[in-house]
């Protein structure tokens, strides 16, 4: 087989995964808290055919030498962790992060997860809960007959009550950090979980060990640039349309091999 077939043909399912997380970036445009995806793609290894350095006579060494590359892979995905714009909503159980750290909740099998998505409710037991009704960690539950809520810049979270109107103390919402939070795994429903490559969570209260601050009655958008994304798109697409064209380049050689000889 003509090896520029093989070649091209990993070029196209390399822009083809490609092609797959742009989708994925743009579909998610306006999810809360989203996290962009970048592919990183590595070169295939080369048939080496002159070694550069080699010999090539009595006092000559060759320059460069013959190296012949057999493609490209897909090595894996990336998630930028910037933080989104920050949007207005006034709602008092909207929280957004503005800097580093997860929001933690207890998923129903006990498991720890993290999220950025700040759009909290109260279930039937008047306990805050992301919108899939998993607990945050720790555990915030209101008193009844609440008149006012508030959360603090560093996660301190007061109610007034119904016949008092001084302040009163229910938790603390903290934040965890990672050293590497790109080897977290993505989980959906705003979801990540901890990895080998993410290292331990380290948790703190906003504002502290590097954290971000907390924003009431604010959520953290996508960072997805909508725009880069369909500027991207055209570039993923261009280069498919030439590794194709490749493949007919390479397919009419060999017709004409096969007809002439």
């Amino acid at each position: 087989m003509h090896g520029a077939l093989n070649v091209a043909k990993t070029g196209m399912t390399a822009q083809d995964t490609n092609l797959k997380v742009i989708s994925n970036n743009l579909a998610n445009v306006s999810t809360v808290g989203f996290k962009k995806d970048n592919v990183v793609f590595e070169d295939l290894m080369y048939q080496v055919r002159r070694q550069p350095g080699a010999q090539s006579g009595e006092g000559a060494q060759l320059p460069s030498g013959l190296q012949v590359g057999l493609g490209v892979r897909t090595v894996g995905t990336q998630k930028l962790f910037g933080t989104g714009e920050i949007e207005i909503t006034d709602e008092a159980f909207d929280v957004a992060i503005n800097g580093r750290g997860f929001l933690q909740v207890t998923l129903p099998n006990g498991d720890a997860a993290y999220t950025r998505n700040g759009q909290l409710h109260l279930n039937a037991d008047n306990e805050l809960v992301t919108a899939e009704g998993y607990l945050l960690e720790p555990a915030i539950t209101l008193p009844g007959e609440v008149v006012s809520f508030s959360i603090s810049t560093d996660g301190l979270v007061q109610v007034t009550t119904a016949g008092n109107p001084d302040p009163q103390d229910i938790g603390q919402i903290q934040l965890a950090d990672f050293v590497n939070p790109q080897g977290l795994q993505a989980l959906g429903q705003n979801l990540f979980q901890e990895t080998g490559a993410s290292g331990a969570p380290l948790a703190s209260n906003p504002g502290e060990n590097g954290t971000g601050i907390m924003v009431q009655g604010a959520l953290e958008g996508s960072n997805v640039n909508a725009v880069q994304e369909l500027v991207d798109m055209i570039t993923t697409q261009r280069a498919y349309e030439m590794n194709s064209k490749v493949i007919s380049t390479a397919d009419e050689m060999l017709s004409f091999v096969s007809q002439q000889l």
